[in-house]
């Protein structure tokens, strides 16, 4: 991992720093310049670290238990570690060549390397991933706080429970009030340092509920109601091979903030500073992610569902479970509707990038900026009323979009090489990611394909 060999930029004062060359980003990089919003000196280490861990921690670390359940404790967590350090190459990769080759944005790295096509691939991909996401997000959201029966299996949410079962408690409601008393206002800010606050709560929330999990799992392991958990996989046949690679997806999901990477970059005070923003938002991650995958298939075993938090709506068997239960699940929906701007960010720039490529900065058109917020909020709202669940669309959108945007698309631009920069070393873990990416991902979406179509014919018999 090797964050620290990107030449760090030219030290000069942010506010006199002007871009004008056809990678410029998509919004004024501080206050004082064409976008004419408050005054911005950059934005602190601190600050940058909570954005990119919250970009990081999204809905994906609820599956990681399920990972588990698959593939053993030894081998999914050594899998976790080996997905972060393969994530902090690819950001490096990314950094060193948009330093090479003046760019400051993902999309205008890609232009860079590949052209128009490139960069427009780039954007769509992030329009798949990041809406595919946030749907994800308000569904969570949605059963958390309402309930579901996408199972066929009612699960009571958290608000009925709580005051049993009203028209305001209602799905569509929830989500509707959410999404203008709390989605709404955070889409709204044109910074993405001006959301550090609540990515810093959206972080000690995901840590809430991991520390909420980790003393449940003491308590039941001292009562003796918790069994040793495998560490390997259980492998019988071809089938069960096929089945390892289904984790695959929830794994790069885990990890994607590559498209959110040059927009902290952008707004930090100190540039040079990004290698250890990288690094300290990975290993924060990669120790939440460890601990939730252990203690959370610790606490269930082999009856850990793909999402967790469905597992905290019974029994846990031991003192006041209702309202751990309620604590657990509430802090995750609370930290999904934190995340959520996080995401939205640069699904907005992108979106802007791909239809209005030579307009003016988005922050400098309030109509524009209002429209697309709007717009795309409108649809991220429909998607997760009319869609039950879409596990198995996440599944195949990290094997698609994501894995293009975490691993594919950065080592395409280091064999493409422009600048002649990329080393033997470059290329060799380039041509191995994408070999991996793609083997795994193939085998992953045909695995999901034939459970899928092997569920249907049973069910019709």
């Amino acid at each position: 991992m090797t964050i620290g060999n990107i030449s760090p930029k030219e030290k000069r004062s942010r506010r006199g720093k002007q871009v004008v060359d056809e990678n410029a980003p998509l919004l004024p990089k501080r206050g004082g310049e064409e976008g004419g919003f408050d005054e911005f000196n950059g934005a602190s280490f601190t600050g940058a670290v909570f954005n990119l861990s919250t970009t990081v921690v999204g809905a994906g670390i609820m599956a990681l238990p399920a990972t588990m359940k698959v593939l053993g404790l030894g081998l999914g967590i050594a899998l976790i570690i080996f997905m972060a350090f393969l994530t902090e190459a690819s950001i490096e990769l990314l950094l060193r060549f948009s330093r090479a080759g003046k760019s400051v944005s993902y999309g205008g790295l890609m232009g860079d390397a590949f052209g128009r096509f490139g960069k427009g691939t780039l954007q769509v991909c992030v329009l798949v991933n990041n809406i595919g996401v946030l749907i994800v997000y308000m569904i969570i959201i949605g059963d958390v706080l309402s309930g579901t029966s996408s199972s066929g299996v009612h699960h009571a949410g958290v608000l009925e429970g709580w005051f049993g079962e009203h028209w305001w408690n209602g799905r569509t409601f929830v989500l509707l009030v959410t999404t203008l008393a709390i989605f709404s206002p955070l889409a709204c800010f044109k910074r993405i340092d001006s959301l550090r606050f609540t990515s810093a709560l959206s972080v000690a929330l995901a840590v809430a509920f991991l520390v909420i999990t980790v003393g449940i799992s003491i308590v039941k392991l001292i009562s003796g109601g918790i069994q040793m958990p495998r560490l390997l996989p259980d492998v019988t046949d071809l089938a069960s091979v096929f089945n390892l690679f289904t984790v695959v997806p929830v794994l790069v999901t885990a990890y994607i903030c590559h498209y959110n990477v040059h927009s902290i970059d952008n707004e930090l005070e100190e540039p040079t500073q990004i290698t250890g923003v990288v690094r300290t938002s990975l290993a924060l991650c990669s120790t939440v992610y460890i601990m939730t995958s252990f203690f959370g298939f610790l606490l269930f075993g082999d009856n850990t569902l793909d999402d967790v938090l469905a597992n905290f709506d019974s029994d846990l068997g031991i003192p006041y479970s209702s309202l751990l239960n309620d604590a657990v699940r509430i802090s995750y929906a609370a930290h999904l509707m934190l995340v959520f701007p996080i995401v939205f960010y640069p699904l907005r720039l992108n979106l802007d990038g791909l239809f209005f490529p030579s307009a003016r900065p988005l922050a400098s058109s309030n109509v524009r900026f209002a429209s697309i917020t709007f717009g795309l909020i409108a649809l991220i709202f429909l998607g997760a009323n009319f869609i039950p669940s879409i596990w198995d669309a996440f599944q195949f959108t990290g094997a698609t979009a994501a894995v293009c945007l975490g691993f594919i698309f950065p080592a395409a631009i280091t064999l493409r090489d422009r600048h002649n920069i990329a080393t033997k070393k470059d290329k060799i873990l380039s041509s191995f990611m994408i070999v991996i990416a793609v083997f795994s991902n193939i085998v992953a979406i045909y695995s999901d394909a034939y459970a899928l179509f092997k569920k249907n014919a049973s069910t019709r018999e």
